[in-house]
């Protein structure tokens, strides 16, 4: 049986690099695990984030567009991205945390009804703490060199918020074609699950009308989601080409091996293998210190490397 197990990685679009860098690393304590080119435009930085390995579930990542403007906030696109914890005692340790660091916040409240804070990056991009109550991804490591201590580091990605001008359809997507249930709904809202009772592959799906979001800094291209390998990812590409959605067919992206599809409401998707994962080119000891290209990029390092602007640290 064919199963998403979760979240694989989420991708936005950040204005500066540097900044990203500083609050990503520095503020909210995530490893930097590859620095790398968008590959589908190399004069552009893509970065990673994560645990101690960049393990799927944890992956935030961003390409950087220095003329990227302000985002228009609007309807059919995702909207806020959830981030587990471990405790309602790490909300107490990050709210103090944003206060300290200026960081835009909210109150402890609760989302999803679990205990939660909503918070944002310089860019304006929406996010959400949520106590995991335990319920961590099983792959997730901790990063013995993080500015949080292990015992409120953010644990991978947890709810991810949707907003549509048409759930039905996003919903006879997530649920008839990849197996994800639906778990709670009301006039406006619905909760999916991929894994039922799992925050880690949870999708919230909210009913807005209106003008469609236009995308700037801070906003979210597309979500990943797991698959275990190729063969896996083929038996998908199939099964969404049945539905009458156009594939990209898979590309190998060196680190993983995905495929990209856009449902009814205009919402992009990846789908993305496990592996072979960020040390294929790298040892785990020095993950995202250096510029890292896939093979098929090597040749061209010295102009790649002239055309983009060094990020502090690296």
């Amino acid at each position: 049986m064919h199963i998403i197990p979760g979240h694989h990685h989420i991708s936005m679009i950040t204005k500066n690099a540097k900044q990203n860098n500083h609050f990503y690393k520095t503020i909210l304590g995530l490893r930097r695990v590859k620095v790398t080119v968008n590959q589908d435009d190399p004069s552009m930085y893509h970065l990673f984030y994560g645990d101690r390995t960049g393990s799927p579930g944890t992956e935030l990542t961003f390409f950087e567009m220095p003329s990227a403007g302000r985002t228009y906030r609007g309807t059919n696109a995702i909207t806020q991205i959830g981030l587990l914890v471990p405790s309602k005692e790490s909300l107490s340790y990050w709210k103090k945390r944003f206060e300290q660091f200026e960081v835009k916040h909210g109150e402890i409240t609760t989302y999803t009804n679990r205990p939660a804070v909503h918070f944002e990056d310089e860019d304006g991009l929406r996010m959400v703490l949520i106590v995991s109550d335990g319920k961590k991804i099983a792959n997730w490591e901790a990063w013995e060199k993080s500015t949080i201590p292990i015992e409120y580091q953010i644990q991978g990605m947890g709810s991810v918020e949707i907003t549509v001008r048409r759930l039905n359809k996003l919903s006879r997507m997530l649920t008839k074609i990849f197996g994800y249930t639906e778990v709670s709904r009301s006039q406006k809202e619905a909760i999916f699950q991929s894994v039922n009772g799992e925050v880690f592959g949870e999708i919230v799906v909210k009913f807005l009308d209106g003008p469609t979001e236009k995308p700037g800094r801070g906003s979210i291209h597309h979500l990943a989601i797991r698959v275990k390998d190729e063969v896996e990812l083929a038996y998908w590409d199939e099964q969404v080409r049945k539905q009458g959605f156009y594939s990209s067919g898979i590309v190998d992206r060196f680190y993983f091996k995905s495929l990209y599809f856009r449902e009814s409401n205009g919402i992009v998707f990846e789908i993305a293998t496990d592996g072979p994962g960020f040390t294929i080119d790298r040892g785990v000891e020095t993950l995202g210190e250096q510029l890292d290209l896939p093979p098929f990029l090597e040749e061209r390092r010295d102009d790649i490397e002239a055309k983009l602007t060094p990020i502090e640290e690296i």
